[in-house]
């Protein structure tokens, strides 16, 4: 994907951005994820997944749920709809 960097500038962007906190500033701060995937992978799933505008309401709307009085658990990014939106799970 990031040969054609080109065709999706805004998507390139976002995914360099999230790259760069997991590189740079993720290590230098302690683990604090409540969920599996990391926020941060989350986020990375969701953009390449839905796009950078979508994806990256996913991934704001996940770090709201990543707060002390949430017990956290397994939260997979939804799976893309026939008409390209997120389904809901049953």
């Amino acid at each position: 994907m990031w040969h054609e960097w080109w065709r999706h500038p805004a998507r390139t962007l976002a995914l360099g951005l999230i790259r760069f906190y997991q590189l740079w500033i993720s290590p230098l701060t302690p683990p604090t994820c409540r969920f599996y995937p990391s926020c941060s992978a989350y986020a990375i799933t969701a953009v390449s997944r839905f796009g950078p505008w979508r994806g990256t309401w996913l991934a704001v709307r996940r770090l709201g749920r990543c707060h002390p009085w949430n017990p956290g658990g397994v939260d997979h990014v939804p799976e893309r709809g026939e008409d390209g939106r997120p389904r809901r799970a049953p």
